[in-house]
């Protein structure tokens, strides 16, 4: 990783994996995935959002270590999953990654929690339909992430809805100028566009070496995908517990977009609204995240061993 990828100690330092595997998608696209905390317990896969990775989960892969099985993977062209050459990116390509990812780190009917944020969520909803989704998911979380509408609604232009604002958000978001070092001004902007006015320096600091390390063309060829994304459909096929978590000062994807996703789901887990926080939830928030995560893997995931035991004491008693 490169030294801009991730900050190097404290809680949102990102922990060594157990286990780091490469996963080949459906068109050849190479991604990096990891597999962290004991075989056996329940399991978690972590989708990150636009032009983060892996290190952007670090305080839920610490805390969640200690007794699930947590997988998380980098999006193509993110943290160290290389750029590819095929181009355009699509929708498609996020679900195809998803799928792969599971097809390769879950056993076939294992059963994981599925949480997504920003374009991890959108990514759950588009494989929503998919059968490797379906076998695999038992519940799902989706912070801070929109279905539609993406620069339409978003807010990080401080102007009122027009033409005008939509045309400057698509320009401002899919820009390939290069974000450089990490400097005080880049912070400042960055916690501006992405995160609560509360949020601390070291958790800001988290956030900007994550997306500063983002290489420009993957961040604009992604921003192109998200100013068309349409995957309402994917919202009714998330059939599923599926919790919604948002922040009331996110500009990306404001609370409207949370609020809409949680009426169209079919089984709803509720929507939790963070006063305050901005589109970085997991990072400006990591144990409502993490709290989520353990409620829905409690209540939807089984572990392996508990399997196991069911299973033997059937066969016990069929003896």
């Amino acid at each position: 990783m490169s030294r801009l990828t991730h900050v190097t100690s404290g809680p949102y330092a990102p922990p060594p994996a157990a286990r780091e595997l490469t996963v080949v998608s459906a068109d050849g696209a190479r991604l990096h995935a990891e597999v962290h905390g004991p075989e056996g317990a329940p399991t978690v896969v972590l989708a990150h959002g636009w032009t983060c990775s892996t290190a952007f989960w670090a305080a839920q892969i610490r805390a969640l270590a200690t007794d699930h099985r947590v997988i998380a993977y980098d999006q193509r062209g993110h943290g160290r999953s290389p750029a590819v050459a095929r181009l355009p990116y699509t929708v498609d390509m996020l679900a195809d990654d998803l799928e792969a990812v599971l097809a390769a780190t879950l056993a076939t009917g294992e059963k994981a929690v599925l949480a997504g944020h920003s374009m991890g969520g959108m990514t759950i909803m588009a494989a929503a339909a998919r059968p490797g989704v379906r076998e695999h998911a038992a519940a799902v979380l989706l912070c801070s992430t929109g279905s539609s509408r993406l620069v339409a609604e978003s807010t990080v232009v401080p102007i009122p809805p027009s033409g005008l604002r939509t045309r400057l958000t698509k320009a401002v978001l899919g820009s390939k100028a290069p974000l450089g070092p990490v400097t005080p001004i880049g912070k400042k902007v960055l916690k501006y566009a992405t995160m609560g006015p509360g949020s601390a320096p070291d958790k800001v600091e988290a956030c900007a070496r994550i997306v500063h390390a983002c290489p420009r063309g993957v961040r604009s060829g992604w921003s192109q995908v998200l100013s068309t994304l349409q995957v309402d459909a994917g919202v009714e096929a998330l059939t599923v517990p599926t919790a919604v978590i948002v922040g009331t000062h996110d500009r990306m994807t404001p609370a409207v977009h949370a609020r809409r996703i949680a009426a169209a789901l079919p089984q709803s887990e509720g929507l939790t609204e963070l006063a305050g926080l901005g589109h970085m939830t997991p990072v400006e928030a990591p144990e409502v995240v993490t709290a989520k995560i353990r409620e829905l893997s409690k209540q939807y995931v089984p572990s392996v061993q508990s399997e196991q035991n069911v299973q033997s004491e059937e066969g016990a008693q069929a003896a």
